[in-house]
């Protein structure tokens, strides 16, 4: 019996011991999605305030809050839907009588689409295509439920649900010329929104934007694939070029009638956000010079269009446009977020534009606001109070008195709460725990239910002897005190001395450095430092959550102080006693590839080698928004512009420097990876390169990033 046990026990703890020290293959990584972890999609908070519902393969399901127990399917898709199509997303009307669902989602750019859309009747069951099965955008339910709004071929329309008329609101639109209720490409990627229009609280008007984007210069993107390639071309305005000019318009649906609100012909300004008060007689336009240093926050009448200046605010670099913004209420008053003390705060203001006060103080930054209890007069916010790594949710008067952290554990905590605040949805991680979703209860902050503790894969990881990721700190030659992750090789012994390649992004508001679960890429990492190296991630200069300070000193001055701050993380780095200083590498995506390429040139004596893939390689060829809101406008900066593109650079080039770039890329322009190669053809520089035929900026699709990554991987064993 003791010789059975003893077997017995050593075959479980060599199984066990085996397991532990698995090795992690690219395979499981970007081709079978083995760490791919769990989330919960799609979810609805109810009316009655006992429910919410969320996305369960091709059924939308209520689930109980109380329980968080799923209580019945409202929406069989499997029974309902056409075959073989699947639901993308679905939004309920107010009164929760009618369900719209898109399907066949077909991105356009970065946030926009056209889907297949359906309308639910709950009351008659009936299911109907909206736009005849044509694909459309945006389609959008009025809150009365009665009809829906969305744009196609450029124009905006909406179709009344109770007889399934269409009506067409816009007839000018054009590709390259006028767009109606679709932001134009520049709009689109840096301010980040899309759709173009929006309902009236009481779904009476639509307010919409109108692009006339007739001067705007082309840019031509060959497409392959055919005998003869086949041009893309569209409007995108480079910095210094001209942009669209941008109007809006209110739609009466009773009058059938446009009423021009803000005219943009002639005028160099954008407009970067609308918002309904909580009427359909005024809407609350944002307008942005051109230098975007100067905000004006304009009510405006949607009958008349007279208009009020209630808030301005002006910076000596560039004011954030933020979408914290909330309207009280039976008030005249509005909670708004803004970094002019130095760290980005809430304040309550009146519709005077007078400030009632401060809400949030101190050394830290919000994040979001989460969610207002009008009639608690309670606040909800995210922010970096605790650490400009962690993200924690508190409560606050809006008086900015009796402020509670309602978070316990460190890390991020990303928050989804109901309307009336009586709940909300924690998505939380930190560095080395995957996602876990949890439902509380605002009253005694219960919690209720762990809706997604993502088992599966935190059972997977135990499989394989991980190494755990840690925070540092060490400060500059210049007194500066800058934030790092570090991941070291799984069987570290510090009497040896390691490479170590570097993450980095670097991209003003940007974080690579914060407590939270990296996902595909935390396991690819793992995968190198099983294989020998220890990475590492730096936050230097221009990145967020460190107060305006911090973020804004690069104006003027893009990648200067961002590359000197990775050179210092090079040198402390090589300081230590475990790193090899000879075998420093560096790689990065986007701003991540244009930091890396300044880091092969201008700091070549630090790295050894840098893989950039889809790098900006002169702000000259990037967009107008983005770019002149760092660096100003070219013909009054051309140092600025110049004296820190890599281009200008290519001559110190010293180690081995791998370029990598989509063709397809309608962001970075493989432009960028073209003049990059012929300057360093020019410098008589060899280098290594390669391009994804057809690929955008984010290079996926099939097996692209499988591709992609087995590339890098053995790129990086092979020369670092």
């Amino acid at each position: 019996m003791k010789k059975t046990f003893l077997f017995v026990n050593i075959f479980f703890l060599t199984l066990f011991l085996f397991g532990q020290n698995k090795e992690i293959s690219l395979e499981e990584i970007w081709k079978n999605y083995t760490f791919y972890g769990s989330s919960i999609g799609g979810i609805s908070w109810m009316n009655d305030g006992k429910y919410f519902s969320d996305l369960d393969g091709n059924s939308i399901i209520q689930n109980n809050i109380i329980t968080g127990k799923q209580t019945k399917v409202l929406f069989d898709g499997t029974k309902i839907l056409p075959e073989n199509i699947t639901i993308d997303d679905y939004s309920f009307s107010t009164d929760e009588s009618q369900l719209l669902i898109s399907t066949e989602t077909e991105d356009i750019y970065r946030h926009s689409y056209k889907a297949v859309y359906f309308i639910f009747n709950f009351k008659t069951q009936k299911l109907t295509p909206l736009s005849n099965s044509e694909k459309i955008m945006f389609a959008t339910l009025s809150p009365d439920g009665k009809k829906v709004a969305y744009v196609k071929n450029n124009n905006l329309f909406y179709t009344n649900l109770e007889n399934m008329k269409e009506t067409q609101i816009t007839t000018d639109g054009k590709w390259g010329s006028i767009i109606n209720g679709w932001a134009d490409w520049v709009y689109e990627e840096e301010f980040g929104e899309a759709v173009a229009f929006k309902w009236s609280p009481d779904g009476s008007k639509i307010a919409y934007f109108k692009f006339n984007e007739t001067n705007v210069k082309e840019y031509n993107m060959q497409i392959w694939g055919d005998l003869y390639p086949q041009d893309y071309k569209f409007k995108y305005p480079k910095a210094g070029e001209k942009n669209a000019e941008v109007s809006i318009y209110s739609f009466d649906i009773n009058k059938n009638a446009s009423t021009l609100l803000e005219n943009g012909v002639g005028k160099d300004q954008y407009i970067p956000r609308i918002f309904w008060t909580n009427t359909a007689d005024e809407l609350l336009i944002f307008k942005l010079n051109r230098l975007q240093n100067h905000l004006q926050l304009l009510k405006t009448n949607t009958s008349n269009a007279a208009q009020k200046i209630i808030l301005e605010e002006k910076n000596s670099t560039y004011v954030e446009i933020y979408d914290d913004i909330h309207f009280i209420k039976g008030k005249d008053e509005f909670i708004i977020s803004s970094e002019k003390d130095g760290f980005k705060h809430l304040y309550h203001y009146n519709f005077d534009g007078k400030l009632i006060n401060q809400i949030t103080k101190g050394n830290w930054d919000i994040e979001n606001l989460v969610g207002v209890d009008a009639k608690q007069n309670i606040i909800y916010y995210t922010s970096a109070e605790i650490s400009p790594m962690d993200r924690q949710l508190f409560a606050i008067q809006l008086d900015g008195t009796n402020k509670i952290r309602l978070t316990s554990e460190n890390g991020t905590h990303d928050i989804n709460m109901s309307p009336d605040c009586s709940y909300y949805i924690d998505y939380f991680s930190n560095l080395n725990n995957p996602t876990t979703i949890s439902l509380f209860q605002i009253k005694n902050n219960k919690l209720i239910t762990v809706l997604e503790d993502n088992k599966k894969l935190k059972s997977t990881l135990e499989n394989y002897q991980l190494s755990k990721q840690e925070f540092f700190k060490f400060t500059t030659s210049e007194n500066i005190e800058l934030n790092g992750w570090m991941m070291k090789p799984t069987q570290f012994n510090p009497s040896k001395k390691y490479p170590v390649l570097m993450f980095v992004y670097g991209g003003p508001g940007s974080q690579t450095v914060n407590d939270n679960w990296g996902g595909q890429d935390y396991m690819w990492y793992q995968l190198l430092a099983q294989k020998g190296y220890i990475i590492v991630s730096i936050d230097g200069r221009g990145t967020g959550f460190r107060g305006a300070e911090f973020k804004k000193c690069t104006y003027e001055k893009l990648g200067e102080l961002e590359t000197k701050d990775q050179i210092e993380g090079a040198k402390y780095l090589g300081n230590l006693p475990f790193v090899d200083k000879s075998r420093i590498g560096i790689w990065g995506w986007s701003f991540g590839g244009y930091m890396t390429s300044l880091c092969l040139t201008v700091g070549a004596d630090y790295f050894k080698t840098g893989v950039a893939v889809a790098p900006v390689t002169s702000w000259r060829f990037y967009d107008s928004i983005y770019t002149e809101r760092f660096l100003g406008l070219p013909k009054d900066n051309a140092k600025g512009y110049d004296e820190n593109s890599p281009l200008s650079h290519t001559n110190k080039l010293k180690g081995n420097y791998f370029i990598i770039h989509g063709t397809g890329d309608d962001n970075v322009h493989f432009q960028n990876a073209v003049e990059m190669q012929d300057a360093l053809i020019n410098s008589n520089k060899q280098f290594k390169s390669f391009y994804y035929p057809n690929k955008n900026h984010g290079i996926y699709g099939g097996v692209t990033r499988f591709h992609l990554y087995n590339m890098m991987t053995n790129y990086i064993l092979e020369n670092l």
